[in-house]
């Protein structure tokens, strides 16, 4: 397997957990962060890591999905309203817990896509997301 790439098929995907997914999500989400943060700066790491925190946040990416939304396909959307929808345990403090819900979603679209090798689709949201639309 390829672990930048893997290309699971749908039918394989499906058989995750969906807290599964969105545990894989929030890594590539991160990651996509992190590296928008570095290109676009050379300042000291705290104020990178600041940066990095503002766009990787429940409050942040619950927006964020709201956002995507209507460019979402029928089963992009699918996949957003079951991660929405699973049920967690727990709850960060710091958040309202419908934002972590939907903050939930995006990152299991995102650990979906991921799985699918859809590295252009994932470009195409996370430029708007990050504003770059």
């Amino acid at each position: 397997m390829d672990f930048f790439s893997p290309g699971l098929l749908k039918q394989d995907i499906n058989d995750i957990n969906i807290l599964a997914l969105a545990h894989l999500g929030d890594a590539v989400y991160e990651v996509m962060v992190r590296t928008l943060v570095c290109s676009r700066s050379h300042e000291q790491v705290r104020n990178v890591h600041l940066k990095t925190v503002s766009m990787a946040n429940a409050s942040f990416q619950a927006k964020a999905a709201e956002r995507i939304a209507p460019l979402l396909t029928e089963e992009e959307l699918d996949i957003l309203r079951r991660g929405r929808n699973a049920k967690v345990n727990t709850a960060p403090k710091h958040c309202d817990i419908a934002e972590y819900h939907a903050a939930t979603g995006l990152e299991t679209l995102f650990g979906y896509l991921y799985l699918l090798s859809e590295k252009d689709r994932l470009t195409e949201l996370f430029r708007v997301i990050a504003g770059e639309d």
